[in-house]
């Protein structure tokens, strides 16, 4: 009898209760991302050893940034792994939503690195200059070209995946967004290396090879700067769109005689949030009351209420 009557409560008890599995929101990315992963090493081995058969800088720079691609890929790779592996583990008190997001943010360090290694690399072959065997290097330039477009598209379809439960925020998987970001640096110094070597071989223009490494890498550099901005910003819980934090308050004071003392609203995934309020009330009600008028926003999914009761006129 004691038994079922604890079984009652842990049932009772169930209802209120809620998950902080994410993992539903990025399954779809993992295995992109996972076959986009085999698709970059093996260009990387096909480029590097091209760039140094044929005395290419573009294209050997080209190969040991695929290689650090790689490496950034196989960390997004294993924070969607991590985080669907550890979805449960209550160590989490808010799930594993932000691990895809750190993640991110290391790649934009990798990111950054590969541009400066780049242009540590591109002058020195500015300073010496080495023989190209320009046709069989456009032809691997151009592979590459074509390997990092299939890269591209597999990603593309996630990244530009935007939840519209409320109408007024988009969310992005920033994981993804960074593993989007290293294919398509990979791209850019594809094309660049194809038209360096184009120029060289029509024109004797050789310079321009290990020039376009340089532009390839400032380039490169302004996107790990942007994807490092928005996910440290998110890390250090400062990226709340305005917007939902107005929705917030606007449905809570929508209710005649509330007023919200205190609100803190910070991002637990790619596309929900956990808040915490202070609701003042002139006729103060159940939690479950305040918690109901903010059902209408789907991002929310861990809400918090606190209640005070105000004096009329106060």
């Amino acid at each position: 009898m004691r038994v079922d009557r604890k079984n009652m409560e842990d049932q009772d008890l169930a209802q209120w209760q809620h998950s902080h599995d994410f993992h539903g929101e990025t399954a779809g990315a993992e295995t992109s991302t996972r076959r986009v992963v085999w698709l970059t090493i093996v260009m990387m081995v096909i480029e590097i050893v091209a760039g140094i058969t044929f005395g290419s800088m573009a294209l050997l720079a080209d190969g040991w940034h695929m290689g650090t691609h790689a490496a950034a890929l196989g960390i997004a790779l294993f924070a969607y792994q991590y985080a669907r592996r550890h979805a449960s583990n209550k160590e989490f008190s808010f799930g594993t939503g932000k691990v895809s997001i750190l993640a991110g943010y290391t790649s934009a360090i990798v990111l950054a690195i590969v541009a400066l290694l780049m242009i540590v690399e591109s002058v020195e072959r500015l300073l010496n200059p080495e023989f190209i065997q320009f046709d069989q290097a456009i032809g691997v330039a151009v592979l590459g070209l074509v390997v990092n477009l299939v890269s591209a598209f597999m990603l593309r379809g996630h990244h530009h995946g935007h939840s519209h439960a409320h109408e007024h925020t988009h969310h992005h998987d920033h994981n993804l967004r960074a593993a989007y970001l290293h294919v398509l640096a990979d791209a850019l110094t594809s094309v660049l290396a194809i038209i360096a070597l184009i120029a060289g071989k029509a024109y004797g223009l050789t310079w321009m090879d290990p020039a376009m490494g340089i532009v390839g890498a400032l380039i490169i550099s302004r996107w790990a700067f942007g994807l490092a901005k928005d996910t440290a910003n998110i890390l250090l819980d400062r990226s709340v769109d305005r917007e939902l934090t107005s929705s917030i308050i606007a449905a809570l004071e929508g209710d005649t005689g509330n007023r919200v003392a205190d609100l803190h609203v910070w991002r637990l995934s790619s596309t929900k949030y956990s808040v915490i309020v202070s609701v003042v009330a002139l006729n103060p009600k159940p939690s479950g009351h305040y918690k109901g008028l903010l059902e209408g926003i789907h991002e929310l999914c861990h809400i918090t209420v606190e209640v005070h009761g105000r004096q009329s006129g106060a």
